[in-house]
């Protein structure tokens, strides 16, 4: 049976913005202006420096400056070359903030669900990657609020970041939000420790953990949720 909810909360990178494919475009265009030889497999293990730094941003540990200089800093060690991380921390947010590709589904679903919920965006990402990127992006005209945790001082899953969120969409009930994302971490655990009703973006069939508490929907396919909400 579907649901109404006033509120859609949708997470930005790989949920709504395909950002496995900005951040390979991104990252290639980066060594590419700063001319620095690009190698294939320099993604694989800069997604794994940045994975961890997220985390580590997740828990507190770290702040977005830290993270933007860090990630590349350690980089650079990695594939021993010789670079300025500053450089490539500021070239890489650039190429990013352009990138304005949509996982499949997403201009669908907020399309046909227009008129119906109201959508915002909460995001831990880089505040001059998020703005620019929505104001260029075909869905900006139905993105009611974008909440940045670098905007509001405080990141998802921590509870500051949920109610900071509540008071720019007006504080509605918990029961009229659903918050959708594709991180386990930040976006569902979040969302089920603050008590909100939670989809899980699941296109790689991941396994359901079993010590997260209570996923309301797991959908495989943005469309998919036409089905769960009305």
């Amino acid at each position: 049976m579907k649901k109404h909810y006033p509120w859609l909360w949708f997470d930005a990178d790989g949920t709504l913005f395909d950002y496995n494919r900005a951040e390979a475009s991104a990252l290639k265009q980066t060594f590419h202006s700063l001319s620095l030889p690009f190698e294939d497999d320099y993604l694989d293990v800069y997604r794994r420096i940045n994975h961890k730094l997220w985390q580590a941003l997740e828990q507190r540990e770290i702040t977005p400056a830290v993270l933007r200089f860090r990630r590349f800093e350690l980089l650079l060690e990695a594939i021993q070359l010789r670079g300025s991380p500053d450089q490539m921390s500021s070239a890489y947010v650039e190429q990013l903030a352009i990138c304005t590709d949509l996982i499949d589904g997403a201009h669908e679903v907020l399309q046909t669900l227009q008129g119906k919920c109201r959508f915002a965006i909460v995001t831990n990402g880089l505040q001059a990657v998020q703005r620019s990127r929505l104001a260029h992006s075909p869905i900006r005209d139905y993105i009611a609020e974008l909440i940045i945790s670098e905007e509001i001082g405080a990141a998802k899953p921590q509870p500051d970041f949920f109610e900071a969120a509540f008071a720019r969409t007006g504080h509605p009930a918990k029961s009229d939000v659903l918050i959708i994302g594709d991180s386990l971490t930040s976006d569902i655990q979040g969302g089920v420790e603050y008590g909100l009703d939670t989809c899980w973006y699941n296109p790689g069939s991941e396994p359901r953990p079993d010590d997260l508490g209570q996923i309301t929907y797991e959908i495989r396919h943005l469309r998919e949720l036409l089905e769960v909400v009305d």
